[in-house]
């Protein structure tokens, strides 16, 4: 199993969890961040560090959040990593929480 960055990551994108990861497996996208499946080995190390709540294992993932799987399975290879803490955007509190916020997903590289 691996893990899977969720929804209620986009917009917020704090990167608390990248400091922790011992394997560099997290990518960064504009308004969001993504876990490779492949580099990701299951350590669940960075699940109580995010803020947001947005990680999940992949067999605890709620039901609306499924397609995320793919989505980082997607997006991983085409944004960098990223293994360095940032500053989250300036409205990051103002996103946290806010239900269907995949229309605002930004994938470009």
């Amino acid at each position: 199993m691996t893990f899977v960055v969720t929804e209620n990551c986009i917009k917020c994108k704090y990167t608390d969890c990248v400091e922790v990861c011992p394997v560099d497996c997290f990518h960064e996208g504009p308004n969001f961040l993504v876990i490779d499946p492949d580099e990701c080995i299951d350590c669940a190390i960075c699940v109580p560090e995010c803020p947001a709540e947005a990680i999940f294992e992949e067999d605890e993932l709620p039901e609306d959040q499924l397609q995320f799987i793919r989505i980082n399975a997607e997006l991983a290879p085409l944004w960098p990593v990223i293994t360095a803490m940032k500053d989250p955007p300036e409205d990051a509190e103002e996103w946290d929480g806010v239900a269907d916020k995949l229309q605002f997903l930004d994938r470009s590289s």
